[in-house]
Parts: C-alpha cells; structure tokens; sequence
C-alpha cells in the first residue's frame, strides 16, 4: 500500500497571469487569483485592511462632488473638487481656501474666512506640490489643468482660529517665469531645491517655467519671462529626482539639469521610446521613480554613475492585467499613492460611471525579488495621498466620485459612502502536481498556515484537474474560527489562545483525487485581516496514467 507523502507550498512572488500552466507548476507560491491581498515582502500574502470615514461631514456638504484631489496638509487635508478648495484637520468643520491676494502679510482665521472665494472655474484632476519650507507646515502649490497654478500655505501651531493663512494665484507670465501666449491652466509643477516649476499648458504643452533661484525660501514672485525651457513633446508631468527633474512626456522622458543656474540650464534625453500614461500614475518607492507607461509599470533608477539614470519593466508578471488598464486609459479615473512603511505601490483605476464596489486597482510590493502584484476591488479613490503629519507619522486619506474622505489603510471593513461593505478577499494557488504530474493523488487534509490579527474563519476550496466538471469536485470547506494566539500576560482570558504559536496551521480534512489540484481561500467579512503563509499537502501516490 502506497504511502502517504507531504507537498508543501510556501506563498511568494505574487500574482502572475503572464505564465503557461505548465511554468506555473514550478512556482507553486504564486498566485493566479490574488484579490484585497498584499504581499509580504517576508513570504506571505495578507488580506488587506480596510479604510474609515475621515470625520462625519463631506468637504462640499450634502450634494454629490467628484473628488479631484487630495493632498495631507499640515495636521488635516486639503480636498479639491468642483470650483472649489476645502481644508479641513477634523472632517467635520471645512473651510474654503481658494481665496487670492493674500500672499504677503497673510490673514488671520476671520478675516480670511470672511473674503470671497475664487472660483476655479472647470478644474480637472489635480496636481499637489509640496515644498517643506520654513514656515510652519511647509508651502504648497495645486494644478488644476484650468486655472493658474495656486499657492497657499498657513503658519502657527494651535487652534485652527488662531493661525494665519496666504494664498495667492500664480501668473505663469508674471510668477513663475514666462510662456509667451499661453494661457495659465499648467497640469503639473514641482519644486527643485527653492525653484518652482511648471509645465502642462494647454497652448504651449511643451514648455516648461520656471522661477528664480533664492539661497533661502523659495521667492514664487520672483521672475524672469526669459525662465522658460522646451522640450520635444507634450509634457506629462515633472518630477524632482536627485539632482535634476525629470520631465515625463508622452512618448519620451527626458531631464533638466542645472535649474538653479539659468546660464547653465539643459535639457537632456533619457529615452525617446518610452513615455508616461498618466501623471497620476507617478510615486517614487525606495529611491526610484515608478510610473505607468504604455508597456507595462516602469522604473526609472538612478545608477551609480552620477546623473545617469536607469529603466525597467516591473510589471511583466501581470501583463494582461496592465494591458487592459493602459487599453482603456482614456476612460479612467487614474490616482497612485505609496505605502512607505509597506514599500507598497497602490494604483486605482475606475470610470465616473463605475461604482465603488466595482472600483479596481492594483498594488504592488517591493520585494528582494522586484515587485511582487496583486489586485484591488471595492476601493474607489479618485484622489488618493500619503504624507506625513506633524509628528511624522503617515497619513493616508483617499476621496471618491460622491465626494466622501477616507482614512485609507485602517478598519475591518470598505465604505460605500456612510454604509459598511464586507472585504472581499480571494487567493486561488497554480495547480499544483505536487512534484509529479503523470500520477494520480487521493488527499487526505491540508494544513493552512495562517497569521490572524483577530479571530477569522476564511474558506477553503479545492479544485482537481483544471476543475474538470466530469470529476466530483469537493464542496467549499469553511476553517474553523481562528482566534489570537498570544502568550500569558499579553491579552485577556477569553480573547485568545494561551500558549499558541503566532503562525497557527488549521487542519482541515479533504475528500478527492486526481492528477492536479489547486487551493482557493476566500472571505467576505468585516472581520480583522489575516495573513496565509502557506500550506501542507497530504496525499496518497495511486499510480500512473
């Protein structure tokens, strides 16, 4: 009588949709369905948490406001989104910031408040640019794509009431160098050392302006019409990068070096093949820049020659999935952010029509290997950002299309508006031979290693043969609840298991045969996240066939 042997899979390397089955059966760890779970960059893949309503108020009240932006500002948020600028440090109270002229002394609280609001008329998604500056919380410049770029910033530490506020539009003609007849709508801007730049209008989408350079603070007010540079193409974006700025275009990326010197400025090409998708799409995760271009999700690395930079594709594993994304571009709603503490890069993706359940995304963590994938459903975030707050700790916020804000990242469940959804999680492994493909195997049980952050009872799905519908096919097993393992002294009776391993292996019994099986782990809950590290197979050889 055959004997009983052990297939043991370890969960690493991500989705992968790119590979043949046959190639997959040498990479049992990866995924082929991996949904609202995050890599580990240790092994593991995790379900994800959830978010919760940033304070009980909408920052443009009862009427249903597209998000276009959100940015962590100083100790709360800002939110752009119809004609209009809210700040808020406690999501109930918000107040308008769009106002004008009051860049030199600055208001206090009344008085600001109490001036008419600037309307931005016919704003598009926007741009955010930070400048930690010597003032308070640092200097901040907003692209609409429509109106001219805009500053504000606000000074002092205590209450809300007792700070004082500037703000100030910024003439692209008179601020921030010149673009000869060219309307003030830029779509991008970054700061570099004290210089402002600015790029994205609409009648001249190839020049790039640019403010003088000041030894101390950057002096937005200061110009010169003759600051402007041009590059060959439609500029997506600028990005500050060492000691340059990279200017992603459409079909090529390219780098001004020397900015703080206008004697001295260059324009110089990185590579005239590649382009950028979305400006949105761009964060910088471990010192390099990531983006989504036409072919997949790239990087752009600095390599140890000094001023020389690198590309790379990152995304091959999932390919298909990219492709459908870049297919559609024009259709979607584009936002990125990075969870840093994760080394997580987060794309979302959904068309104004779409609702939240139905939002997509991707997320990728950067690993020892490259990044490893997954994929997101039910987080719509037209604007999404992560900074850090006064006491440097991030903060991570996320709007969607009824203009609600999200803590992103926290929680046991999704929220539709002011309505909680369950996480949907799904992790479906390759078939698995289990180091032989030509004999059948009756299994016996498997053992899912699991890390819970509170009690859960995922399910358990085993397929044989490619889910042949001719062979039975076992029924869905649901795991027994697993509570906290902790040791004595680190929680109360009742709320966990006393003496447990950190890592517990549920055991659950299996019925059925064949030549190849795969493993499902499903939940659907608002119940804490979880972590599936891996599984141990059991299971009797019967012969060949």
């Amino acid at each position: 009588m055959a004997q009983s042997q052990p297939y043991i899979v370890n969960c690493r390397g991500g989705l992968n949709t790119n590979f043949t089955e046959l190639e997959m059966l040498k990479q049992p760890g990866f995924a082929t369905k991996l949904i609202n779970f995050e890599v580990d960059p240790d092994g593991g893949y995790r379900r994800i948490k959830g978010f919760t309503a940033y304070g009980d108020t909408r920052p443009f009240g009862a009427t249903d406001t597209k998000v276009l932006g959100v940015q962590a500002y100083a100790d709360g948020i800002i939110v752009t989104g119809s004609d209009g600028i809210k700040f808020s440090n406690d999501g109930t109270t918000w107040i308008d910031i769009n106002k004008t002229g009051v860049a030199t002394a600055g208001d206090n609280y009344a008085t600001f408040t109490g001036r008419s609001n600037l309307t931005r008329a016919n704003q598009k998604q926007t741009d955010f640019t930070f400048f930690e500056s010597k003032t308070t919380y640092g200097k901040l410049v907003i692209c609409d794509g429509a109106n001219a770029p805009y500053l504000f910033y606000m000074t002092g530490s205590g209450a809300l009431n007792t700070r004082t506020f500037f703000a100030e539009e910024l003439e692209l003609t008179s601020h921030v160098g010149g673009v000869s007849n060219a309307t003030d709508d830029p779509t991008t801007a970054c700061y570099h050392k004290t210089i402002l730049l600015a790029s994205g209008v609409s009648a001249a989408p190839n020049a790039i302006a640019y403010s003088t350079f000041s030894a101390t603070d950057p002096d937005e007010t200061t110009h010169s019409n003759s600051n402007v540079v041009s590059v060959d193409d439609a500029v997506v974006a600028l990005k500050a990068f060492r000691d340059s700025v990279i200017v992603f275009c459409k079909n090529s990326i390219s780098k001004i070096v020397n900015v703080e010197d206008p004697a001295q400025i260059a324009v110089v090409p990185i590579t005239k093949n590649v382009g950028c998708l979305h400006a949105h799409s761009i964060q910088e995760v471990g010192g390099d820049l990531i983006f989504l271009a036409p072919d997949g999700i790239r990087t752009l690395a600095a390599t140890e020659r000094i001023g020389d930079v690198e590309l790379s594709t990152e995304s091959r594993n999932i390919q298909e999935l990219i492709s459908r994304i870049t297919r559609s571009i024009n259709t979607y709603n584009i936002s990125s952010t990075v969870l840093r503490e994760k080394s997580q890069y987060r794309l979302f993706y959904s068309a104004d029509s779409t609702g939240t359940e139905d939002a997509e995304g991707i997320m990728g963590t950067l690993t020892a290997n490259g990044y490893e994938w997954s994929e997101l459903v039910g987080i719509q975030a037209f604007g999404v950002d992560s900074s850090f707050d006064t006491n440097r700790i991030q903060q991570v916020y996320h709007g969607d299309r009824n203009g609600y804000i999200y803590r992103h990242d926290q929680g046991l469940s999704f929220l539709d508006g002011t309505v909680a959804k369950n996480i949907f999680a799904l992790y479906t492994t390759p078939s698995l031979d289990c180091g032989d493909l030509g004999t059948k195997k009756t299994f016996h049980y498997v053992k899912v290693s699991i890390s819970p952050e509170g009690s859960v009872n995922p399910t358990l799905r085993i397929a044989f043969d490619y889910e042949d519908p001719d062979l039975p096919q076992p029924p869905d097993y649901v795991l027994p609840t697993i509570p906290i393992p902790t040791k004595f002294g680190r929680i109360n009776f009742g709320t966990g298991i006393f003496g447990g391993t950190d890592d517990p292996s549920v055991r659950q019994a299996v019925q059925g045969s064949g030549d190849v099986v795969n493993l499902t782990i499903t939940s659907n809950d608002q119940t804490p996240a979880y972590a599936v590290n891996g599984f141990y197979i059991n299971y009797v050889p019967e012969g060949r066939r």
